[in-house]
Order: structure tokens, then sequence, then C-alpha cells
């Protein structure tokens, strides 16, 4: 679905340079994937590359196949076509934040269906559904505040699916959970996107939860360079 070769993001210059190498990556259906670093290694650089919300350097190979034709992602920031590339993040990508990133003012089923209803798709069980098999059912006409984290959590990874994405991409989703609760909410990120053949990458720090919850890891290697700046590659599976 996603195919990236040579593709290299750079911020500041000198001792202040921060780059992101992507010497190769393929995104296909059914993939579990982790991206495993510390804090500053890049992990949220990359997830939003792949996002389609961050513009890659100039050079390289960036291919979206979802859709037909396939679609030269890298040629649509160099053209400047955001209304393509707002398009298909829309529709392919469903995005797990770190803190849940839910809208205090709707309660956690218009939480849920705010993906759906943005893409004008119908009003049918699959909220619910979802609700049930996240075990957040009992929850639904609730606000987010009256959540606790792991809840939360849970309501994020139910959105993030609810418009049937091809890829989800998740930005530390357990960092802010108790060991239990994170193993909890990772078993049922990883259960609800194989049982939809969907494609996961997860952005941890935690590769025993991320070896546990049986993703092939992918590391990011960081170098310092001679100008003092840091350089991140990302590495093959392990």
């Amino acid at each position: 679905m996603l195919k990236l070769r040579d593709i290299r993001k750079t911020r500041g210059e000198g001792p202040q340079r921060y780059s992101l190498v992507v010497p190769q990556l393929d995104l296909r259906p059914g993939q579990r994937l982790a991206l495993v670093g510390p804090s500053g290694s890049g992990k949220s650089t990359l997830l939003d590359l792949l996002a389609l919300v961050l513009s890659p350097d100039p050079g390289g190979v960036f291919e979206c196949s979802v859709d037909d034709p396939m679609l030269d992602v890298a040629g649509l920031w160099r053209s400047g076509r955001q209304d393509v590339l707002a398009g298909l993040r829309s529709r392919v990508m469903g995005y797990v934040l770190q803190t849940g990133g839910l809208l205090g003012f709707l309660d956690v089923q218009r939480n849920i269906g705010l993906s759906r209803s943005l893409l004008g798709l119908p009003a049918d069980a699959t909220v619910r559904r979802l609700a049930e098999q996240l075990e957040i059912a009992d929850q639904l006409h609730k606000l987010p505040a009256a959540l606790s984290v792991g809840q939360r959590q849970r309501v994020s990874i139910a959105r993030a699916l609810a418009h049937g994405p091809s890829i989800v991409l998740a930005d530390e989703p357990t960092a802010s959970l108790d060991p239990l609760n994170a193993e909890r909410v990772m078993q049922l990120l990883v259960a609800q996107a194989e049982e939809r053949g969907v494609c996961i990458l997860v952005a941890t720090h935690d590769e025993a939860l991320a070896r546990r919850a049986g993703l092939q890891l992918h590391p990011l290697q960081v170098q310092r360079g001679a100008d003092g700046g840091v350089t991140a590659t990302l590495a093959g599976g392990g």
C-alpha cells in the first residue's frame, strides 16, 4: 500500500540538525509492525510522513497503491496537491494518538463516529460494534473527562478503525498506561487490526511489549554526525 525508498526528512543545521533516513519501508495489508526507539529518535516524525501530514525532502520514492491508479505521494507534495493528500489521508489512514486526542465536548459515541461522519458514511452499527469489541459499550454516552486513561485510549482506537482505513498508525498508544492496562490496550489494538486485515504500525519505546504483541520490530538507529547533528536511520525487521 505504501512504498518508501530513500526517503529523508531534515530539520535544522549544524549541531541543531536532525535527519530521518528511510532506506526502505513497505506497508502491506495485514502487516503488524512496531517502530521502536527512545524518545527523540524520530518515531513521531516517521509517523507524520506516513500519515501524509509532513512532506519528505526532495528525492526518493514515496508511492501509495491503495487507490487505482497508484499515486506518487512525493510528487503530490512537490506539486502542492494538498487537496489530494487530504482526501487520501482521510480515507486511508486511522491515527491513534498517545493522549487519545478526543474532543471533550463530544460523547464517546460521537467521538468514535467522527471519522465516519466527516466522510459522509452512513450511521450504522459500526460504532456500537467497535465499542462492544473494545469493552467500552457502557461508556457510549459519557464525555471523555469521565473516562479512565485506558478507556480513552480504547475510544481512540475505535475512532481510528470506524471508517474502515487501510492503515492504522499509533503513536505511543500505551505510554500513559500502567503495565496491566498497557498490555490489554495493545492486545485489543492488534486484535482489532488483525480481524479487519488492516496494516498497523505502532511507535513505541517498549520493545518488550511490542514483541509480546507479535509485532515485527523496525528499530531507529541514531548516530551523531561530524557536524554535531543527529541522523536516525530506519532498520529492517527484527
